[in-house]
């Protein structure tokens, strides 16, 4: 019988059971308002992030393979597209109103003209994904993507005197 390992490391990456991005920020009930900059962060975990290994064996071919997220790439709702590189920074107080280091997003308009009156903010996760044949050196890497989903509202404020 012949083995196919990338086939069982897909079957390993099933058993994983990777999800989308667990998005911290944005989230459905935040507040957010135009021109102000959002920042976007990810909480970690090993179906959200990773890392997370399984393996799989058939035949006495036995595989491991281990997945991590390589990039989260956003669709903002207003046409923005945003590529991020890890897990996104958290936002605290003591940041005030400066942009995000790692990664974020500056709406220039509401979001009342929207379906429902909120954006539609889908977050993908690449995962990559590193395999090797336990005992035999032969490695291999492929990757798989998730997708994950919120609507937001993006206000404005206005000063009154």
């Amino acid at each position: 019988m012949n083995v196919d390992p990338e086939q069982l490391a897909r079957e390993a990456v099933d058993r994983m059971l990777l999800t989308g991005p667990d998005m911290a920020s944005p989230r459905p009930a935040g507040r957010y308002v135009v021109g102000m900059p959002m920042w976007m962060w990810v909480n970690q975990s090993p179906t959200t992030y990773g890392p997370n290994s399984a393996s799989a064996t058939l035949a006495g071919v036995t595989v491991t393979a281990t997945a991590k997220v390589s990039r989260i790439d956003w669709a903002m709702g207003d046409g923005a597209r945003i590529s991020c590189r890890g897990p996104g920074t958290k936002y605290t107080a003591a940041y005030g109103k400066q942009t995000s280091p790692t990664c974020g997003h500056t709406y220039s308009r509401t979001s009342a003209a929207q379906k429902g009156g909120r954006y539609p903010v889908a977050a993908t996760a690449t995962w990559t994904v590193d395999w090797q044949v336990n005992g035999a050196g032969e490695t291999g890497q492929f990757t798989e993507t998730r997708q994950s989903q919120a609507l937001i509202t993006i206000g404005e404020v206005q000063v009154v005197r």
